[in-house]
């Protein structure tokens, strides 16, 4: 097949759908398949990755908020752009106007929007979750509830990577839901990376000795993180437990950060670290991962965690959760830091656990069983939309 993603949101500085996209890139056309990337950027262009693999620019404006991004301005062109590609399927990687531009494209291909982003839990939940129930939430937000529902008549697919978003959405009333969890990247996430010396290393830049525990965070330094509730838990347990936290991030709340880390030697910020084996070692060699965000559409760094036999520190909803399930790690009431304190405390209280006999799904595996959807509803039609 030839599958088109117009993918509204890919920046060359990094980040989740980056990752997704150029695996996507290098693991379609192994799997048969020519893979077409059309993204906003500065300028038109056309750059070829491999045989079978390329990414379409298309000249648009400066996302006003984040300036790392753009966005699709022009909905004529766009479509003519889709259309000049003559692709046999067709995604949307974003659930905002793009995806609305996509699902009104007059080509017969079929569809799918595929949910890297969960705007609900990213904002409306975290905002007023103090305040409302989130079925009252819902009901302030059903202009988003009802631009969802018109995505899930117009696309073939929604597909969702965590269980949690799949059900919500279902129960929502947004049609065609499919889940299809992600993976990770094939021989680089493995429990034999574990490596004493690093584990040592790392505990001393907390100013800390071997007999302690230490745990990793892996993120964005972006509000929907919430990282100052993960400091705030950490220091809390550190108060009945020898305790280092490194966490490797960077963004726009870095001082908000280290503020609230104020100091505390055994809590300390990194920066992310680029190269992919040494990146592996550190989280292999971790004693847990904590992650502090409900929001996640699946989180990456949880699963690669759990692919090094490193167990993990959740939030009760969102992907992360799913990460955690069949003792693999324990959860915590989402945005609570007492509660996340305690879900430390116990996982440490105890004996050292044992990774044991791990699953491991790969990215090949996920892209493996997504193409392989989209190749029967290309040999069905789209008589279901």
């Amino acid at each position: 097949m030839k599958i088109v993603d117009v993918c509204a949101f890919l920046s060359p500085h990094g980040g989740g759908v980056k990752t997704y996209i150029e695996q996507k890139l290098a693991i379609g056309p192994r799997l048969g398949h020519q893979i077409v990337i059309i993204a906003p950027g500065d300028r038109d262009a056309v750059v070829e990755r491999a045989p079978g693999a390329r990414v379409v620019y298309l000249a648009s404006p400066r996302f006003p908020l984040d300036r790392k991004y753009w966005y699709f301005d022009d909905e004529t062109r766009l479509h003519a752009a889709i259309s000049a590609e003559a692709p046999d399927f067709v995604e949307a990687s974003s659930p905002w106007r793009s995806a609305s531009m996509v699902g009104r494209w007059s080509g017969p291909a079929p569809r799918a929007l595929v949910m890297h982003a969960d705007p609900l839990s990213a904002y409306a939940y975290r905002w007023f979750g103090a305040l409302l129930s989130r079925e009252a939430i819902d009901r302030r937000f059903e202009m988003f509830w009802e631009h969802l529902r018109e995505l899930g008549q117009a696309f073939d697919r929604v597909v969702c990577a965590s269980g949690e978003l799949q059900s919500r959405l279902a129960e929502g009333g947004v049609a065609n839901t499919s889940l299809h969890p992600m993976g990770v990247e094939p021989g680089l996430f493995l429990p034999e990376r574990r490596n004493p010396q690093v584990r040592r290393e790392l505990l001393e830049v907390c100013d800390l000795p071997e007999e302690a525990h230490l745990l990793i965070a892996v993120g964005r330094l972006s509000p929907e993180k919430r990282w100052p509730m993960v400091i705030d838990a950490v220091a809390a347990a550190s108060r009945s437990l020898p305790i280092g936290l490194v966490m490797l991030g960077a963004g726009r709340q870095k001082r908000r950060i280290l503020a609230q880390i104020a100091g505390n030697p055994h809590i300390r910020l990194l920066t992310p670290e680029r190269n992919r084996v040494r990146f592996a070692t550190l989280l292999a060699s971790a004693d847990a991962l904590i992650h502090g965000c409900e929001a996640e559409t699946f989180c990456m760094a949880a699963a690669e965690a759990r692919a090094c036999g490193v167990p993990v520190i959740v939030p009760d909803r969102g992907g992360a959760a799913d990460h955690a399930r069949g003792g693999a790690g324990v959860t915590y009431e989402a945005g609570n830091a007492q509660s996340a304190a305690q879900a430390i405390e116990a996982l440490f209280a105890g004996p050292p656990r044992e990774s044991g006999p791990l699953e491991t799904v790969t990215m090949e595996d996920h892209f493996a069983r997504l193409f392989a959807e989209y190749a029967m509803i290309v040999g069905t039609g789209r008589s279901g939309v």
